[in-house]
């Protein structure tokens, strides 16, 4: 009996590996096709990511990274302007930012560095990842709505009312079932099929290495404070999830700098930011399966699955209208988690402070405000993420605690 049980044990961890990778792949490979990388390469260094993230964390924390929705639009700006190479490079500069985090982290410890990310800033700055891309969902989706609506709706309904295995991935049933509905009305485009006809089922995908350009390092490194934000909270919700307290063992300073490292082993393949990410900790929930090896074998499966240059013609023939189904659901939910933090940390927005904070955040970081910023002789602008990130930070720090009086209601009344 003890045999069987043996021998049975590895073939359900292969079982779940597969279940994990699955479950990840919808939003791995949207990052990619979104900002014009290689969904491949970016299989491909998901996988290697995330088998760099265990050794380095000595296999303790259950975490699979996967493409970073928070780069999206700076490395979609980069890519567009001076290509991917300088975009790698621009992401190996935000791994290194990790790296500098880590260091941090070990010299002044993790309590007085997270007392410059409460809650109060983490929040908000959130809300303005999602629905700072909530324009690229909605110039997706209108190329064709009806499309879009039929993909999000699939995906809703997996989230909502399916089972199992179905009900942890909804975006990638969502994104099949918009795919399967467009070739039936003649949707896809004949060139795109053409080329997903004639590529091979297997082959190494399509790497290139890195440049760096002054220009790229300055418009995506700074998300990277951003991110760290993100990361600390995965890795606060991930222990929650498993009972374990991650900050202390294997220590928030090894966790950085695992992802950093892990992050920059992507770039460097050319593939988008590999990063700790929520839809890891969503399927852990769901699943209860906490075993490090679990996630390990599910990283080598996305390698696998990166090395097939046919699975990357298929990808790359969606029409943007499943793309803009499958991110108004994503990005809105980002935005969501934003606002859960708030609620969950029990802001108190009876105090002026706390609003003045949350509503710099918001307004600078979604109005369109845009610093200008020299840096080695080149003109740039802060704005979006990175600048609602410094504001928020800067103005936690400098702004007075609220007034003991303020709290009172006899005080409030009277003035």
């Amino acid at each position: 009996m003890t045999d069987l049980r043996a021998h049975a044990e590895p073939a359900r961890r292969l079982v779940l590996g597969l279940q994990h990778s699955i479950a990840m792949f919808g939003a791995t490979v949207l990052v990619p096709i979104l900002v014009g990388l290689s969904p491949s390469v970016a299989l491909f260094g998901a996988g290697l990511a995330t088998l760099l993230f265990h050794l380095l964390t000595r296999g303790q924390v259950p975490i699979f990274l996967g493409s970073s929705f928070a780069f999206i639009a700076p490395t979609a700006l980069v890519v567009k302007e001076m290509g991917p190479a300088a975009a790698a490079g621009g992401l190996i500069a935000a791994g290194a930012m990790y790296l500098l985090f880590s260091g941090l982290v070990k010299v002044f410890g993790t309590q007085r560095l997270l007392q410059v990310f409460p809650p109060v800033v983490t929040g908000p700055v959130i809300i303005v990842i999602g629905l700072g891309l909530s324009s690229v969902a909605v110039n997706q989706a209108k190329n064709n709505w009806w499309l879009a609506l039929v993909t999000l709706g699939a995906a809703v309904i997996a989230s909502l009312w399916g089972r199992g295995l179905f009900r942890m991935i909804p975006i990638l049933i969502g994104v099949v079932t918009g795919y399967l509905v467009s070739l039936l009305t003649g949707q896809v485009d004949a060139a795109a099929l053409r080329a997903v006809a004639e590529a091979p089922l297997l082959g190494l995908p399509d790497f290139h290495a890195p440049t760096f350009d002054w220009r790229a390092v300055a418009i995506i490194a700074p998300v990277a404070v951003v991110t760290f934000i993100e990361h600390v909270g995965d890795v606060i919700v991930n222990g929650r999830v498993v009972g374990k307290n991650f900050l202390e063992k294997p220590g928030l300073s090894r966790t950085l700098f695992a992802d950093g490292i892990a992050n920059m082993s992507s770039a460097a393949l050319g593939g988008p930011a590999a990063t700790t990410y929520a839809e890891n900790t969503g399927v852990l929930a769901l699943t209860r399966v906490y075993d490090p090896r679990v996630l390990q074998i599910g990283a080598v499966f996305a390698v696998l699955f990166g090395c097939s240059p046919k699975l990357a013609a298929v990808l790359k023939s969606l029409p943007q209208g499943v793309l803009g189904g499958v991110s108004v659901l994503l990005f809105g939910m980002i935005a969501s988690v934003g606002i859960r933090t708030l609620s969950e940390a029990k802001i108190d927005f009876a105090h002026s402070r706390n609003l003045i904070v949350v509503s710099l955040i918001l307004v600078l970081g979604l109005g369109g405000a845009a610093f200008p910023v020299e840096i080695a002789g080149t003109n740039l602008q802060l704005q979006g993420m990175a600048l609602a990130a410094l504001v928020g930070i800067i103005a936690n720090l400098i702004l007075p605690a609220q007034r003991p009086e303020a709290d009172d209601p006899k005080e409030r009344t009277l003035h």
